[in-house]
């Protein structure tokens, strides 16, 4: 992603956002994963208050660079977090952020309830679920925590490309199945 968490944060706060950017973004993934279409005007609705759907630039960039990642071939996806030279412990709330959006999300049909989810989906959105309860370990030493958070966030990324890859056939049916007019 280009656009930096600080940036999202500074557009989020101006738009007195309901959530915070790793969850607005979390959100959006999920919801992606889950829905065809899933429009921006759905996502504003869901993090600007009162349902606001005017799209700022930097949130429209963010919805399509996130849109095109999840869809390429390449593996670009990257989770919108702050910067590396930021805590660790900011950092791993926001992690925490981004994985309770992404289940909201993908929640938003019923996806995310792991019985449901085909292969090894449902053991993602559990281990998901775990990671909406992650901490810093005081008890280890800085190193230790910053090889921990860049393997759960490695896991997440990667986690997420395998939900949106293997529920295309379930969002494809929905199209298909949405897309008949009635008159």
């Amino acid at each position: 992603m280009q656009l930096s968490y600080v940036e999202v944060q500074r557009t989020l706060s101006a738009s007195h956002a309901l959530a915070e950017p790793a969850e607005a973004h979390g959100t959006l993934a999920g919801a992606l994963c889950a829905l065809v279409p899933y429009r921006l005007e759905d996502w504003l609705a869901e993090i600007l208050p009162n349902g606001a759907t005017d799209a700022d630039p930097a949130l429209q960039e963010l919805y399509d660079k996130t849109v095109a990642a999840l869809a390429g071939d390449d593996m670009r996806f990257d989770l919108l977090m702050p910067a590396e030279d930021r805590p660790i412990e900011e950092r791993t709330d926001a992690l925490s952020q981004w994985c309770a959006g992404f289940l909201y999300g993908l929640g938003t049909n019923g996806a995310a309830d792991p019985q449901r989810l085909p292969g090894d989906l449902g053991e993602v959105v559990r281990d998901f679920t775990e990671i909406t309860r992650a901490g810093v370990d005081a008890s280890d030493s800085a190193e230790a925590n910053e090889s921990a958070l860049a393997e759960l966030v490695e896991f997440v990324r990667v986690g997420v490309q395998l939900v949106f890859d293997e529920l295309e056939p379930l969002r494809g049916q929905h199209a298909s199945s949405s897309g008949q007019v009635l008159h």
